[in-house]
């Protein structure tokens, strides 16, 4: 994954945020973190005091002022989840059919409509300003934080020192920690407004703090480049000069699926096998600048058409490994919930909560509490 705006395995930290991530929704800031779980409070560890005290000397050496230091932890601490939640990151591939299942929901493509809508005037602005498509932007922002609502209310001062304390990553997370404290110093935020993701990712369009120095906007002329504000002018602004950065080109759109209208010529791509093939250009890199997936830049392109009024796609996605298309995933999820079994929604997507809903069922059969899906399971539950 391209270390120039995020080094960490959210992979859909886009799609982490809204769900499968352990980033939480904002919040009014660090100290007012009532709702964080309470393994992402400071807890007391005295080798991360040692480490605190001699970072701070190499802070000082990077011309950090002491009363930046200062002012920046007092109150933060070791955060023991930060650690579980960097050291248990699951590596796992979603077909691409689950992705956007997930990615490009009725509600995440509603709630797209409905947000473009109110910040129109400066979307169009920012595609003028930038070259990139107002639907695009709009999109990134959908996938990062369902659209500024799980921004993440996580200290990044906090979250990057444990981070750097640790070790895993030590080196590019105090690079991440003296980068958030020069934000702090040039005055663009404050510490009890400066939060994010566990990892230190920020703002409504999720900026690791190297990647805010090289690329935040002041677009609202204030003197500050806010990306935490409840306003995501500058946010989208600086997404917007990011891609412009990395490669997008004016006028182009990224791709589109082979065949449907309007799609441009580019390579071809199919991510899942039997599924549909899409053409690219080169601004479906671009995106991929942003986070290097094939998923996540099809996810941004297919919901930016979608925002802008384009449909589904076409094609259709073959049988999974279970022999079960999405309507019969959905249908099995809808079965379970009506026995009792919550599966957490009905998406087709068969996350932990639908498998331990399998399980929960198959026990109380007398099964084998597999968690696997079947054709016989779905015929069984009528």
């Amino acid at each position: 994954m391209d270390i120039t705006r995020r080094h960490f395995g959210f992979g859909l930290a886009a799609f982490g945020l809204t769900a499968c991530s352990s980033t939480v929704p904002s919040g009014s800031g660090p100290s007012g973190a009532t709702g964080l779980p309470a393994d992402l409070r400071p807890a007391p560890n005295t080798g991360y005091d040692a480490w605190v005290a001699a970072f701070r000397i190499r802070a000082e050496a990077r011309g950090i002022s002491q009363s930046t230091l200062r002012a920046a932890f007092r109150g933060a601490g070791y955060l023991p989840g930060v650690v579980k939640r960097d050291r248990n990151q699951t590596e796992f591939k979603r077909t691409l059919e689950d992705y956007l299942s997930i990615a490009v929901s009725d509600e995440r493509l509603s709630k797209g409509r409905a947000a473009f809508a109110r910040h129109q005037s400066t979307l169009r602005a920012l595609e003028r300003a930038y070259g990139v498509d107002a639907e695009i932007i709009c999109a990134i922002w959908g996938l990062e934080s369902f659209y500024g609502e799980r921004r993440g209310n996580v200290p990044v001062i906090s979250a990057t020192s444990t981070l750097a304390y640790d070790g895993r990553r030590g080196a590019f997370f105090e690079k991440q920690l003296i980068a958030a404290l020069k934000i702090l110093q040039n005055g663009d935020t404050t510490p009890a407004r400066m939060t994010g993701s566990w990892a230190g990712a920020m703002g409504h369009t999720q900026f690791i703090p190297t990647s805010y120095q090289a690329f935040a906007v002041d677009f609202t002329g204030d003197g500050r480049r806010d990306i935490w504000s409840e306003d995501p002018s500058d946010a989208l602004a600086s997404t917007a000069a990011y891609l412009q950065r990395n490669g997008w080109t004016r006028g182009q759109k990224w791709g589109g699926e082979a065949g449907a209208p309007g799609t441009p010529a580019g390579r071809t791509l199919q991510p899942q096998a039997g599924g549909p093939k899409f053409l690219v250009t080169g601004n479906f890199n671009a995106i991929k600048r942003y986070n290097n997936s094939d998923s996540y830049a099809i996810g941004v392109g297919h919901l930016a058409d979608r925002i802008a009024g384009g449909g589904p796609l076409r094609a259709s996605f073959p049988p999974d490994r279970y022999g079960l298309t999405k309507d019969d995933r959905i249908l099995l999820q809808k079965r379970l919930t009506a026995k009792g079994f919550d599966t957490g929604g009905a998406d087709g997507v068969l996350g932990p909560k639908s498998r331990a809903a399998i399980s929960g069922f198959q026990s109380s059969r007398g099964l084998p509490a597999t968690g696997d899906p079947s054709q016989a399971l779905l015929s069984s539950l009528r």
